[in-house]
């Protein structure tokens, strides 16, 4: 299994950047580059406690679908996501956002990963997932803080 943290410092007060968070069509926006798109569950505006959202995206050249729920939720302060089905053996992704003390929010996301098929998938973690996971989530907080901050103005 593996585990990081990332954390982006969003020019946005924590419940504006909590929202935009968890609006599915900001997310989709931020995964373009692979693709990804809503094929079941909430399709667009923002997720709530105990709903779910199947997504599905190219990685790898290969086709996948993930669905995922919102298992935690306390606004402004953090919200987890976990899959219920799909390319993971685990795949939980906490979220959470601080007041920076000058108006805006520290992000801070906590993944817990792990790939499936034993040996194998702990030699694809090591080998590619552990850059590529955070290469995404990197990719995903850059989206949601231009779009909290254009939200802002």
């Amino acid at each position: 299994m593996t585990r990081f943290e990332a954390v982006t410092r969003v020019a946005a007060p924590p419940e504006l950047v909590f929202d935009v968070s968890l609006d599915v069509d900001v997310h989709t926006a931020s995964m373009a580059a692979s693709g990804e798109q809503v094929i079941g569950g909430v399709a667009a505006g923002g997720m709530r406690l105990g709903e779910s959202v199947t997504w599905q995206a190219r990685h790898f050249g290969v086709r996948w679908r993930m669905t995922s729920r919102i298992t935690a939720f306390d606004r402004p302060g953090h919200f987890v996501d976990e899959q219920l089905s799909g390319p993971f053996k685990r795949w939980h992704h906490a979220h959470h956002f601080e007041p920076d003390g000058q108006g805006g929010t520290v992000m801070r996301d906590v993944i817990d990963f792990a790939a499936p098929l034993g040996p194998l998938g702990a030699l694809a973690e090591w080998a590619v997932l552990n850059r590529y996971m955070p290469h995404l989530i990197r990719t995903r907080n850059d989206h949601v803080k231009a779009a909290a901050e254009a939200s802002r103005r």
